[in-house]
């Protein structure tokens, strides 16, 4: 029973050490996708931020993202591509990506991920292919209903003051026409 098991050590030992031999060679990506804002509504800009990680011991090459989950029926492009290439991305580095879109309708949306497509070494024969992390699934609120709920309200506020100042002028004018009143009286009785 001890041979047995001293044999299955040996057997993991030598396993870690051949896999971490071939993890070792080559660069080895780590893809993040993150929605930056707080708050998703329609007609306002939405960033997401891609962050490349190579925790290889060498340059990955021709790194190129492609999210395609930000189609043209849904959103609008504001600013910076959807895809991105970086020539390389050196060893224990990163690099960030940053997309603006706008979304064109409201409702509930999925964050899928994005398709990273690199080359592992520089005489590596084919692509090796990555996946990024999922934001998941999101709400994306209608402008209205965001407006009613995080606007300033003036106009609401301009309608309440002219609204209340009837109610608060007319005490108010009563009370200095009848002031005027006594005073005058005050001082006729005075001279007298």
């Amino acid at each position: 029973m001890k041979l047995q098991f001293l044999w299955c050590v040996a057997a993991a030992v030598l396993v870690s050490v051949c896999g971490e031999k071939e993890e070792s060679e080559g660069a080895r990506l780590l893809v993040a996708k993150h929605v930056l804002n707080k708050y998703l509504v329609e007609d306002m800009d939405v960033v997401v931020k891609y962050t490349v990680h190579n925790i290889g011991d060498s340059a990955a090459l021709e790194v190129e993202i492609t999210d395609k989950s930000f189609d043209s029926d849904n959103f609008a492009p504001v600013s910076g591509e959807i895809s991105a290439r970086f020539d390389r991305v050196p060893p224990k580095t990163n690099v960030t990506h940053t997309v603006v879109v706008r979304p064109t309708k409201p409702g509930y949306f999925n964050f899928t991920s994005a398709e990273v497509l690199y080359r592992k070494k520089e005489d590596a024969p084919r692509l090796q292919v990555a996946a990024s992390s999922e934001p998941g699934m999101a709400y994306f609120t209608a402008y209205k209903e965001y407006d009613k709920r995080f606007s300033s309200h003036v106009i609401d506020w301009a309608a309440f003051a002219v609204m209340t100042l009837p109610s608060l002028a007319i005490p108010f004018a009563l009370w200095f026409s009848s002031k005027r009143k006594y005073e005058k009286l005050s001082k006729n009785s005075k001279k007298h």
